[in-house]
């Protein structure tokens, strides 16, 4: 592994929960739009709202709660948030406000957390983020559950706050081990960062890598795809894929992390789409490098954790968006997602590479 690092209990409770509160908030936010529509209510506009605020405005929350340095707190009250908004009589279009805004707010500040408290590690992140996808599942297969949902996610707000708060008092202790740069300790005396100037290259490389991955993955189709059980087989995939990237980056460094997924990846995608069992391998390698790439941008900004994790969701939704309006067949298609996935492997590599140049730099300096 790069990083050696013994984690308290304390820790470890904060990190459960907040995976678990990862999967209910979004658990919800689903519940809360699918429970309309099954209710005979057209929700596309109420979905392209939600959609705008719980992604499109992460970098502006992340840029903030940098700087409020309160993300125990907010982390908390956009829980609440939430779950105020699933129970709330109100019209839905004030429902889908109150849920994307906590949603929103509880990535921002539920990935800082997760990022400060890593020790320098990419498999934390991995663990926080996956159970999205199996929340997004659910609340999308059986919103009837919704009410049990928020109710949940109220308790889960109060303990994981208690958690938070009993986490502060301890730090991990990281030891880097061949690493490119070294760790941020998340409390105490601050450390020089790694990288003093801003990396626009490298940053703005990673995001645009993460928006066409987005397009990517939007202009394939899977024929075999259309009920409640693939949505479910697919979301588990993605869960694992997430998952296991963060510990294949440690074990591994980013650049083979990417190779070992993005390069399979693209070739399952583009010529196994209508096979189930090699779309799945297809979609678990390619969430492989999701936490990789996260782990990169907070990497290039150890400051600014929250803008950081913002960043690269934020680009998800534009390019979601581009992907479905993309109206492309046959070699047109498969060539577009192969340079998309490339792109992104190309980011990967030449911001391990700046981060390398740059640990190197200083340490002969």
């Amino acid at each position: 592994m790069w990083y050696n690092v013994s984690m308290s209990k304390e820790y470890r409770l904060a990190e459960v929960l907040n995976a678990l509160a990862h999967f209910l908030v979004d658990a919800v936010c689903i519940a809360a739009l699918f429970g309309a529509k099954l209710g005979g209510t057209d929700v596309a506009k109420e979905i392209i709202i939600y959609n705008t605020l719980a992604f499109s405005t992460q970098c502006v929350v992340g840029l903030l709660t940098d700087r409020v340095k309160r993300c125990a707190e907010l982390e908390t009250a956009a829980m609440l948030l939430v779950a105020a908004g699933f129970f709330a009589p109100v019209p839905l279009v004030w429902k889908v406000v109150m849920i994307g805004t906590g949603n929103s707010v509880f990535h921002v500040c539920g990935g800082t957390l997760c990022l400060q408290r890593s020790g320098g590690r990419a498999a934390p992140l991995g663990a926080f983020v996956a159970p999205g996808a199996l929340g997004v599942a659910l609340g999308r297969l059986w919103p009837s559950y919704g009410t049990g949902l928020a109710a949940a996610l109220m308790v889960c707000a109060v303990g994981l706050f208690a958690a938070n708060r009993a986490a502060m008092r301890f730090v991990p202790e990281a030891a880097p081990v061949n690493a490119p740069v070294r760790p941020q300790e998340p409390h105490g005396e601050e450390k020089k960062p790694a990288v003093d100037k801003f990396p626009l290259t490298a940053v703005a490389m990673l995001t645009a890598a993460v928006a066409v991955r987005a397009v990517g993955g939007s202009v394939v189709s899977y024929p075999w795809a259309g009920g409640a059980l693939h949505v479910l087989l697919i979301a588990v995939f993605v869960f694992f894929g997430k998952a296991a990237g963060g510990y294949l980056c440690d074990r591994r460094g980013p650049v083979a992390a990417a190779l070992v997924s993005i390069l399979p990846a693209a070739l399952l995608t583009v010529f196994f789409s209508a096979s189930m069992p090699l779309s799945l391998a297809g979609q678990l390698l390619l969430n492989l490098s999701m936490p990789v790439t996260l782990w990169l941008l907070y990497r290039l900004m150890p400051r600014e954790p929250g803008f950081a994790f913002g960043l690269a969701a934020s680009a998800l939704w534009p390019g979601t968006v581009a992907g479905v309006f993309i109206r492309l067949t046959g070699p047109a298609k498969d060539a577009c997602i192969i340079a998309c996935f490339l792109l992104g492997l190309y980011a990967v590599y030449y911001s391990t590479n700046y981060l390398i140049k740059e640990r190197k730099d200083k340490d002969e300096a």
